[in-house]
């Protein structure tokens, strides 16, 4: 499998609402290494990365979130793999 490494920005309702700790649960479930981060401006911005079937469920799962977020659009961004992780993590502003 490919290793790859994705930068994502999810826009909507998505904090306030579980979401960065339904998102680590959701990487370290699938091997995916990284972190995320709320944004000052109300969007949460994330890097996985991680073999690529395994990254593509993680950022599938942002699409929707936990029950109480609504998403309105994620914008993926890849960038070259680095394997600096060694674990996911909540990044605080």
């Amino acid at each position: 499998m490919q290793n790859v490494r994705v930068h994502v920005y999810i826009v909507g309702k998505v904090q306030g609402v579980f979401f960065r700790q339904n998102v680590k649960r959701q990487a370290q479930n699938c091997g995916v290494y990284g972190w995320v981060s709320n944004l000052p401006d109300g969007r949460v911005e994330a890097v996985f990365e991680g073999e690529e079937v395994a990254v593509k469920k993680v950022v599938d799962y942002c699409r929707h979130g936990p029950s109480f977020a609504k998403v309105d659009h994620v914008e993926v961004f890849f960038e070259d793999y680095t394997g600096e992780f060694l674990f996911f993590r909540i990044v605080a502003v």
